[in-house]
């Protein structure tokens, strides 16, 4: 083995330990992936105009990282008459209702964001 192979298989080592902790980053949601700065985006919460009627679980697939959750909640927001919180490791979103909002417009929020809606629950309320 010469010089040049250490040399190049010691820059692969380096190359791998980068992507291997840029991946860890990502999964954990502190990557600035998906068009954002990490799980510190900060902004206003939406709030409902009136009482909550109707709460809903969805599972989705899809979300790497915390601004894949934010980009999910801001869809369903975006929604009249729908707060979410969202949650890339559990896979889902706890939707609060001040009227009632056709399942199939949730779904098409979430899909519009870029992800895959499992299932929808409704939740017992509170």
């Amino acid at each position: 083995m010469n010089a040049a192979d250490v040399i190049v298989g010691l820059v692969v080592i380096v190359l791998l330990g980068a992507a291997l902790r840029g991946a860890l980053r990502h999964f954990k949601g502190e990557s600035t992936c998906c068009g954002g700065g990490g799980d510190r985006v900060s902004r206003s919460k939406k709030s409902l105009d009136g009482p909550v009627i109707r709460t809903e679980t969805i599972r989705i697939e899809g979300m790497h990282c915390a601004n894949c959750a934010r980009r999910v909640e801001e869809a369903l927001e975006a929604v009249d008459g729908v707060v979410a919180d969202v949650s890339f490791r559990d896979g889902k979103a706890r939707i609060r209702c001040d009227r009632v909002v056709d399942e199939e417009r949730l779904r098409q929020a979430v899909m519009d964001a870029g992800y895959r809606v499992r299932s929808i629950e409704s939740d017992p309320i509170m």
